[in-house]
């Protein structure tokens, strides 16, 4: 972090957490925000151009970040198996590579959830394999569970009443023999006049609709450019008010069909989730702190 603090202009200030935290905040907004123009999603970004050397610290920084490599699952057995939601190629890939993980024995879990929101596709996702009729990201999920683990109907629906809105939410339940059971979480914004559902939002409405106990295991799904963020989180929101054990991974691009998207590992995607691992951590810090002090 120091080394590319530098090769942006600044020096990493000394201090405690709380005030480093703070100082990387706004020197990554400044520097590392990409999406800050136009308020666009990850795959709208127009990328800056990157000189080789810049390229290559950038992608050493990112691999020793833990944002490069896929990774294991450090246990054999979890009580629950999270697949977080993203783009609709992302729910494909990660709801693909979960599957195998059970479907090949890596882990043996007590059932499994896709975590969702009502974020509406774009155009492009919906060109994706079996997206065409989907409107949303749960859509695109539920797409992704039905396949990979050879689903059909669910036994039960859930959802608010009424059009579609940050406040609605929507939960699928699937069965089958042998199998985990599966559920499909479409969850609520906890700032629904301000903004849609995000990753803590799908965290808290999955733990609110399980009865989690302290000795409950979680494996978290993800993308490995966003285990950082995502991770410190499912920390914030599951472990320390729960007392559950949290392990995440990122899926092996090597071990599903569907391809990364163009771009997806360029430098400014990786600069863009170190500002993101950030925010998280500080958010995950501020938490704890106020849980000490009280």
């Amino acid at each position: 972090m120091r080394a590319l603090v530098e090769e942006y202009g600044g020096t990493l200030p000394s201090g405690d957490v709380s005030e480093m935290l703070a100082w990387l905040d706004a020197f990554s907004d400044q520097h590392w925000n990409f999406r800050k123009q136009g308020n666009v999603e990850r795959d709208q970004v127009a990328a800056p151009t990157f000189d080789p050397a810049r390229t290559a610290l950038v992608l050493a920084v990112a691999t020793a970040l833990r944002l490069v490599e896929p990774t294991d699952p450090p246990r054999a057995t979890y009580d629950h198996l999270l697949v977080l939601g993203g783009l609709g190629r992302a729910c494909l890939q990660r709801t693909e590579f979960a599957a195998r993980l059970v479907r090949e024995g890596v882990v043996a879990v007590g059932d499994v959830a896709a975590l969702g929101s009502f974020r509406p596709l774009t155009e492009a996702e919906t060109t994706l394999p079996g997206l065409a009729d989907s409107r949303f990201e749960m859509d695109a999920m539920d797409v992704g569970v039905r396949s990979a683990f050879g689903l059909t109907e669910p036994v039960r629906c859930e959802s608010s009443d009424g059009p579609v809105t940050h406040r609605s939410w929507r939960v699928r339940t699937y069965r089958a023999a042998d199998r985990p059971a599966v559920h499909v979480l479409a969850a609520p914004s906890s700032d629904p006049d301000q903004r849609r559902a995000n990753t803590p939002d799908t965290y808290e409405f999955w733990a609110q609709r399980s009865s989690l106990r302290p000795t409950d295991r979680i494996l978290v799904v993800t993308s490995p450019i966003y285990v950082p963020f995502q991770h410190s989180d499912a920390i914030r929101m599951l472990a320390a008010r729960y007392g559950c054990g949290i392990d995440t991974i990122g899926f092996d691009p090597a071990r599903t069909t569907v391809p990364l998207a163009p771009g997806a590992t360029n430098p400014d995607r990786y600069l863009q989730e170190i500002r993101s691992g950030i925010l998280s951590m500080q958010r995950l810090h501020q938490a704890l702190a106020g849980t000490l002090a009280a």
